[in-house]
């Protein structure tokens, strides 16, 4: 009889963990997706930006902090190397979430299958969006 009472004990205590990390995983994805709302029309604007070269203004999507750190012709030079008129294509990745920002994996992707990867980590400044950081990760 104790063994049975022991089973079902073991079962119910199982059942109700996974319950539980089922639900705490819902409410991670939720608040990611909710949290990342208008990060997709920030990196289209701010890949237009550049395509229409309007350095400055793509300049200017970015937060205080970067500008702080890198300078427009660190910018700029930053953007040539990168070769951004090789590319046509942009797929976006899964956000995480770290110490409040939000880090996206962008992939640009060129018509002989080249792949360039960049890690960008946005902040919310007021309601919006700014680029905090741009990091190439091909390397």
């Amino acid at each position: 009889m104790d063994e049975v009472l022991i089973k079902e004990i073991g079962t119910k205590a199982l059942f109700g963990g996974l319950g539980a990390l089922l639900l705490y995983w819902i409410f991670t994805a939720a608040k990611l997706v909710f949290n990342a709302r208008g990060i997709n029309p920030m990196v289209k604007q701010f890949f237009n930006q550049i395509a229409a070269g309007r350095v400055d203004a793509a300049y200017r999507l970015t937060s205080k902090g970067y500008r702080q750190h890198v300078s427009r012709q660190q910018f700029i030079k930053f953007l040539v190397g990168l070769k951004l008129n090789r590319y046509s294509n942009l797929k976006s990745g899964r956000p995480r979430i770290q110490e409040g920002k939000i880090i996206l994996t962008l992939k640009l992707k060129a018509e002989n299958k080249d792949e360039l990867p960049l890690d960008f980590t946005f902040i919310k400044v007021e309601d919006a969006w700014r680029i905090d950081r741009i990091v190439d990760v091909s390397n």
